[in-house]
């Protein structure tokens, strides 16, 4: 986790009477618990809640990641969870840096709900950067963990809060994941519980890419778009109906109004719109994902009609 034991320590919030009084425990007895949890064998005696568990009557889709993610890999994230909660999926992930924190920011982004699985108890904030998103996560979703109330976070807590998340969904969805990745246990996890998992490409090339390359391989399935995931679930995406025209939103219009057939840098694109580098990246990945642009090098771009 790369924190002392003192620095976790400092991470535990000082709760008000509220929060402490909102705090719920359920058993697994409990008609409540949640019934994906149940029917697996391993499952958590009970689970600390500070917000709400997730609706029964709706699907919920895992998307875990690198920590240690790239600026594509947090934008992929991001765009994902954010059409998948469009579409009333609830978003779980593990409020981790990286691929887990922009999972719930998009999925906030849609005013959609999204739950965290935590390693440590529910009334500690980690990573302490995270407040903000804790805050929110607590008001539009919640935050779960089977650990009691006051545990810092240790390095073997992960592995095993890995098999809620997975436990809690229907579909898991790997974003980055190097080699030997945290997110990997998640994913064998999800197939032992008989679920689907899905493993966006990446570039080839690139650590972070290697450990979905090896999910790619063994079966996963592939997340070239949003659509594949929803295929996946049963959802009807229209792929029947005649194709409709791809709509984009006003800043996304801005942006591919400025791409040609020839390739655009990133560096022109910024100058052109007069937009910040993070925003035109988090838009140039929509468009990526949404088939209007590729990148045929790194930060060249080229409209892909």
């Amino acid at each position: 986790m790369g924190r002392t034991e003192n620095d976790n320590h400092n991470n535990r919030r000082n709760m008000t009477d509220r929060a402490e009084n909102s705090i719920q425990y359920i058993r697994q007895t409990d008609e409540v618990y949640p019934e994906k949890l149940r029917m697996h064998r391993g499952m958590p005696k009970g689970l600390y809640v500070l917000g709400r568990l997730p609706d029964p009557d709706r699907q919920s889709v895992a998307v875990v990641g690198a920590r240690r993610s790239s600026r594509y890999g947090d934008e992929t994230a991001r765009f994902f969870a954010r059409e998948l909660a469009r579409e009333g999926i609830q978003i779980i992930s593990g409020m981790a840096w990286g691929i887990d924190g922009m999972a719930h920011e998009g999925a906030l982004e849609a005013d959609g709900d999204t739950f965290a699985v935590l390693g440590c108890g529910v009334d500690v904030c980690y990573p302490s950067g995270h407040g903000r998103l804790y805050e929110r996560l607590i008001k539009k979703g919640g935050v779960l963990s089977e650990l009691p109330c006051g545990m810092p976070p240790k390095p073997g807590h992960f592995p095993a809060r890995n098999r809620i998340i997975s436990g809690l969904s229907d579909l898991v969805l790997v974003v980055e994941a190097r080699e030997k990745s945290g997110s990997l246990i998640t994913a064998d996890l999800a197939l032992e519980q008989g679920k689907d998992v899905f493993a966006v490409p990446g570039r080839v090339g690139d650590g972070l890419s290697q450990g979905c390359f090896n999910l790619l391989r063994q079966g996963a399935g592939l997340a070239d778009s949003p659509r594949a995931i929803l295929e996946a679930l049963g959802r009807n995406t229209g792929q029947n109906a005649e194709p409709e025209k791809v709509l984009l939103a006003k800043d996304e219009n801005i942006v591919y109004s400025w791409i040609r057939l020839q390739p655009v840098s990133l560096n022109e694109i910024v100058k052109k719109t007069g937009m910040p580098v993070q925003k035109v990246l988090s838009l140039l990945v929509g468009l990526e994902l949404k088939g209007c642009i590729r990148e045929i090098r790194k930060n060249d771009y080229v409209r892909t009609d």
